[in-house]
């Protein structure tokens, strides 16, 4: 493959531009995400208006007074959802220095017991902070948008590989389980780079990331390099996750990627938005056209050497448990090992 300076950047209206400029963007956001697994996405339709909102509010709740911030930490909530304080979170093994609150679906909680597999305890509700009630009405907004804009690209995807459009329909049908994290980095390289978030693969379906204007940090492996992949006006950061891999036999790739902490004295706003597909989904396993099953790869592991698992919910269960192990202390001690 060749070398590569930059991520790709596809512009999403293409789809509505015609069969021949659609069926040539669906050509290239499948090339991009074989040979690279992340590009820039332009031309989404995301009004600025809403990207504004967004960005607002979650200055705002940065700006919360701490113990109004720590009344929603996720040490109360068994789904993980809620304020993660500095340092609370671990990847690959060392401390992100990041601070964040996790939003998913508001849902019921289901009651553990026998027969009752173990990832349902991620479904359940949000916690939210007092003081700010505009926050749950521009996230439900962004939430929506982006899963549109999530189920078009799997769509895309499906069809440019020689398989049905439909392909992932069925998986995000009913309960999909989309997350969203408001992650703020404050200011510590200084100026040798401090861990923002270590080196990891996503491990749902598809990411989209936006980043204030103006602001770097996140790096992506390519060849064995890390290429910087700074904000770029009016895009998306999109990759792949790791069940996308697996239904595509490893054809798609999830990439490593980390961010790097800003130097001291600036921060840096971050929405990273997974759009999953149910708790209990078995991502399909695609009927790729001969032409691309003859250049998959195989499914890889993660950098702890752990398989990507079949159903989604254990693969978002694993993950938790490992970034968050003070949580899983206060609320799911019975799933400590010795």
């Amino acid at each position: 493959m060749p070398s590569l300076d930059s991520l790709p950047v596809l512009d999403f209206s293409r789809l509505s531009a015609g069969p021949e400029e659609a069926a040539a963007f669906r050509n290239d956001l499948r090339d991009a995400m074989h040979e690279v697994g992340f590009l820039y996405l332009s031309g989404h339709g995301v009004p600025q208006e809403l990207t504004d909102a967004m960005l607002s509010v979650s200055r705002r709740f940065f700006e919360l007074p701490e113990e109004v911030k720590l009344a929603v930490e996720n040490i109360h909530s068994p789904q993980f959802r809620g304020y993660t304080r500095m340092g609370g979170e671990l990847t690959d093994g060392g401390v992100d220095w990041r601070e964040q609150i996790d939003i998913g679906v508001e849902r019921d909680t289901v009651a553990p017991g026998p027969g009752v597999p173990d990832y349902w305890r991620l479904e359940g509700p949000n916690l939210w902070p007092e003081g700010l009630p505009e926050m749950r009405a521009v996230v439900s907004e962004w939430t929506e948008r982006l899963s549109a804009i999530s189920l078009e690209l799997l769509r895309s995807l499906a069809l440019s590989l020689g398989a049905p459009e439909d392909t992932f329909d069925a998986a995000f049908a009913a309960q999909a389980f989309p997350l969203l994290k408001i992650v703020r980095y404050p200011g510590e390289s200084n100026p040798d780079p401090v861990q923002g978030v270590g080196s990891h693969r996503d491990g749902g379906v598809i990411t989209l990331l936006l980043v204030e204007p103006g602001k770097g940090g996140l790096q992506v492996e390519y060849q064995g390099q890390w290429i910087d992949a700074p904000q770029v006006p009016g895009t998306f950061v999109v990759n792949i996750g790791e069940m996308l891999e697996l239904a595509t036999n490893g054809y798609l790739k999830a990439t490593l990627h980390r961010v790097i902490s800003p130097l001291r004295g600036n921060d840096r706003i971050s929405l990273p938005f997974f759009f999953n597909p149910a708790l209990d989904a078995t991502m399909p396993r695609l009927a790729a056209s001969p032409e691309f099953q003859a250049k998959a790869r195989g499914v890889s592991a993660d950098p702890g050497n752990s398989p990507i698992l079949s159903t989604y919910g254990d693969n978002a269960l694993r993950y938790r448990l490992r970034a968050h192990p003070n949580v899983v202390a206060a609320q799911h001690a019975d799933l400590l090992t010795d």
